[in-house]
């Protein structure tokens, strides 16, 4: 029987990479992220989010196919080796994050991105999307409060953001069935156990 994936989804300052954390353990499953979860994937992240645009200048067009490029070798190297094992995956980000950011943030058509995500993802497709949902002003405070640095996808600005977050809510309403959408406004233990209560429905 194979396993099952499921994606954490929300813009930066969501919490959706501790909620990943928290699933993979509490599920017992596989624990992967997007981008850099490869060794090819490491080099298009620091390609992509990391460098400065006096380094390395990199056309929108480009972008999106460098992040679906790091889904393909995630899907490779990770993702359906664990599925065919018949071991359940949680991913910190997947499709939905390229038609959010490169289709509605960036502007892409959003048919065509699909094509290409088709191209890497094959028939692999999550069990469950797990929206993490944050108006953009909190999300940008949450992470002005952890002192980390910004990197190239956050300082395209809070009008940036507000498209992406629109483009992830318009996904889930146009699929309530395999889209859970959370309020993210709550403390994290409350926030986990709801999303494990969802998942331990789909498992």
């Amino acid at each position: 029987m194979a396993g099952k994936l499921i994606a954490l989804e929300g813009i930066d300052g969501s919490g959706k990479s501790t909620q990943a954390r928290l699933l993979a353990e509490s599920i017992g499953a596989d624990l992967t992220f997007e981008p850099g979860a490869t060794g090819l994937g490491r080099v298009i992240r620091q390609s992509l989010l990391h460098s400065s645009s006096k380094e390395i200048s990199i056309s929108i067009e480009a972008e999106a196919l460098l992040m679906i490029a790091d889904r393909a070798q995630d899907i490779a190297e990770n993702i359906a080796p664990a599925i065919y094992a018949g071991k359940n995956i949680v991913t910190d980000r997947f499709s939905g994050s390229t038609i959010a950011y490169q289709g509605y943030g960036r502007g892409i058509d959003i048919d065509t991105l699909q094509d290409a995500i088709r191209l890497a993802t094959g028939s692999i497709e999550p069990a469950l999307n797990v929206l993490l949902d944050i108006p953009v002003d909190q999300a940008m405070r949450r992470i002005a409060g952890t002192g980390n640095q910004t990197d190239r996808m956050e300082r395209l600005g809070i009008d940036f953001l507000d498209r992406v977050r629109q483009g992830y809510l318009s996904m889930a309403s146009a699929d309530p069935d395999n889209w859970y959408v959370l309020d993210c406004d709550r403390p994290i233990e409350e926030i986990a156990e709801m999303i494990l209560s969802r998942v331990r429905d789909l498992l």
